[in-house]
């Protein structure tokens, strides 16, 4: 066993210092169950709809009981989420917390991260064994709550910049989705958000979504069905390294290529599958090409995700390659690079993510 060596002097200041910051992250951490358990139980929702109010309005208005609404407001509270007024002793969640927390249409909507950030938590005691040993953990095998609260996360940020930034910012993309005839793959499509906005926007297209996570295509299929969209969308349980057809005009990749095993693979098939005058666009988290680039609120939040959720991903598949959530740009070029492909340029981003044009 390794011998720990005290330090011979220690600022006592700064020792405590990291004590009390370390107690609020025991806070923060905490405060990803409340999230989702004020979102779940329409606290929020409330809140946003009555004003200011009391653990027994809230409680009456959201059918719960009065002991946890007064504790959980007093968490939010304390956490600067929700207004606390010492005078009338009532509660208040500010206009702009309440568009973060309730508005779904809003790119700022949060719920889903934080659902997503839970049930990532949840299985984290199984992450720690196999970090021992060196195996991965697949998709498949985490929490509804992962599955649901990516798409929940990533949809409204979809909705507000696929359509309206980042396909124009693709040479030549947009008119050709607008002819028909025009078919489109969309590579680790989960629950199939990215690939129905697109099949919306563009009725002249067909379009398919393909995910190896039968599960998730099942929940796509069902809201394809439900958007009037199952004549000319499909989904098909598929790896992203063998997935169905080519000539494809357009391959989509949304928030999933570092989550591969072999993501060159993956890159060595798209450049199979699609027409010589095709494109690839691949969107991916946003980060820099060197550690230092990453040191942020957000890189800290996707480095925390890689270590947990995609990392593990990728090493339970073959090749293994575990790219990481903030590989960066410099990486992906490399294995775009190595798939066979000649161009590569970022087009757009946004805070959480950046978009890439890759061509033959």
């Amino acid at each position: 066993m390794t011998e720990l060596k005290r330090p011979t002097e220690v600022d006592v200041d700064k020792l405590m210092g990291f004590v009390f910051r370390s107690v609020d992250e025991i806070g923060a951490t905490l405060n990803t169950a409340l999230v989702v358990m004020g979102d779940k139980l329409g606290y929020y929702r409330a809140m946003a709809a009555s004003g200011p109010t009391t653990p027994r309005r809230l409680a009456a208005d959201t059918s719960t009981t009065e002991p946890y609404a007064r504790e959980w407001l007093n968490a939010q509270a304390a956490g600067a989420i929700v207004e606390y007024d010492e005078t009338s002793g009532q509660y208040t969640l500010p206009p702009e917390h309440a568009v973060a927390f309730t508005d779904e249409s809003s790119p700022a909507y949060l719920p889903g991260f934080f659902q997503l950030a839970l049930g990532t938590m949840q299985d984290s005691a199984r992450i720690i064994e196999q970090v021992r040993s060196g195996a991965g953990f697949g998709w498949d095998q985490h929490t509804h709550d992962v599955h649901e609260g990516c798409e929940r996360f990533f949809r409204p940020s979809y909705n507000a910049h696929l359509v309206a930034e980042w396909l124009p910012a693709l040479d030549g993309v947009v008119p050709k989705l607008e002819t028909t005839g025009t078919r489109v793959a969309d590579i680790g499509c989960g629950y199939g958000a990215s690939t129905l906005i697109m099949a919306e926007a563009f009725p002249h297209a067909s379009f398919i979504g393909f995910d190896y996570h039968a599960g998730s295509i099942s929940e796509a299929r069902a809201r394809a069905q439900a958007a009037g969209l199952g004549d000319r969308v499909r989904f098909e349980v598929a790896a992203a390294d063998s997935f169905d057809g080519d000539d494809y005009d357009l391959v989509t990749t949304f928030d999933a290529l570092h989550d591969m095993g072999d993501p060159v693979g993956t890159a060595t098939h798209v450049r199979r599958s699609l027409a010589d005058t095709g494109t690839w666009m691949v969107v991916e988290p946003m980060a820099g090409d060197h550690v230092q680039d990453n040191l942020n609120p957000v890189g800290r939040a996707y480095y925390g995700f890689s270590t947990l959720l995609c990392t593990p991903a990728s090493l339970s598949q073959e090749v293994g390659l575990a790219l990481g959530t903030q590989a960066g740009p410099a990486r992906i070029r490399d294995v775009v690079t190595q798939g066979g492909f000649t161009r590569f340029a970022k087009v757009a981003e946004t805070p959480f993510n950046q978009v890439f044009e890759i061509r033959p």
